[in-house]
């Protein structure tokens, strides 16, 4: 038996409950893995929320790190002992112990603990194919990034700045802007104090970025198609503040013959090799010093709930994880 934290119902995270489960033993192909921290990601909300409906009563949690307890049959490279973490696969990582596919599994290198594996496994992988990959920024450019002090951002801002790119990022107080420009932001708009699409222009000499990176969502759609240069790329990431109205494609036209994406993290790690090749480049720039990780906060298994509201009233900077 052990405890999880499951929802029978959507709504607000007063719908989240502790409650003990049967893991039972792993089946061929399965590990059970016992989890020593966890991450807690926005996609979280989303789902609890009905945003993102699940089949209920379910689990929650797609990240999480901790040490191989049994193994299954047809299990091959894993054995009892290993230290491991994953992000991806079916929610259901808010738990003390869980089965788990090992084609989502990956083994730690000696250099990351289990806390900075829980809060950079879906997080840095998504910060490694939206700039490595899906548009492969390069040194001496300048991008826009939203929400540059959040957990996804100071991730990104540390890897672009290691490329020598110049980051302009967004924040929404002076504390988080303090923290953007020690990551290694070349400028941080307080949202609330100034108007984004000016500065940005101010700073690129009119131009615009040739992208924008935005996991905020309805809030900031229209600025970030205005901070734009023709022909750029608007890629919107999350829902944070709700999702994207929907819109005309001739807007984009209109704007300057602009791209827009949606794209998510399973389609860039759906093979194995893709994603040890995305988790092998996030490891080697933990390795070298390029991006520097620690959760901000850290909540027990049963305080969920109070994770995820400070994590939607943006009370939060940075990643924060569950400890069972």
């Amino acid at each position: 038996m052990t405890q999880a934290i499951r929802f029978h119902t959507f709504g607000s995270p007063d719908v989240l409950h502790l409650e003990t489960i049967d893991v039972g033993a792993p089946g061929p192909g399965q590990v059970r893995l016992r989890h020593h921290a966890i991450g807690v990601n926005f996609i979280d909300t989303y789902q609890r929320s009905g945003l993102y409906p699940l089949p209920l009563p379910s689990g929650l949690g797609q990240e999480g790190a901790g040490v191989v307890e049994a193994v299954g049959e047809d299990v091959t490279g894993f054995r009892i002992g290993d230290r491991v973490a994953y992000a991806g696969g079916a929610p259901g990582a808010y738990a003390e112990t869980r089965l788990l596919g090992t084609e989502k599994l990956l083994h730690l290198p000696p250099g990351v603990d289990f806390d900075q594996a829980a809060c950079i496994m879906l997080q840095g992988m998504t910060v490694e194919y939206l700039i490595r990959r899906l548009y492969r920024v390069e040194p001496g450019q300048t991008v826009l990034w939203h929400a540059a002090a959040g957990g996804v951002g100071q991730i990104a801002v540390q890897w672009l700045a290691a490329l020598g790119v110049d980051v302009i990022g967004t924040v929404g107080s002076a504390d988080k802007a303090e923290r953007a420009l020690a990551l290694g932001c070349r400028h941080v708009i307080n949202y609330r104090e100034e108007d984004v699409v000016a500065r940005v222009r101010e700073i690129t000499q009119g131009q615009g970025v040739p992208v924008v990176y935005d996991s905020v969502g309805k809030d900031t759609f229209d600025m970030s198609l205005d901070c734009l240069a023709r022909r750029g790329l608007f890629v919107s990431f999350g829902n944070a503040s709700g999702a994207v109205p929907p819109f005309s494609p001739l807007l984009l036209a209109q704007k300057g013959s602009l791209l827009f994406t949606r794209p998510r993290l399973g389609d860039y790690t759906a093979t194995r090799a893709e994603l040890e090749a995305s988790a092998g480049e996030l490891f080697a720039r933990i390795a070298d010093g390029s991006i520097r990780v620690a959760p901000s906060r850290c909540y027990p298994l049963a305080q969920a709930a109070a994770a995820h509201r400070d994590l939607e009233s943006r009370a939060t900077s940075g990643s924060i994880i569950l400890q069972p």
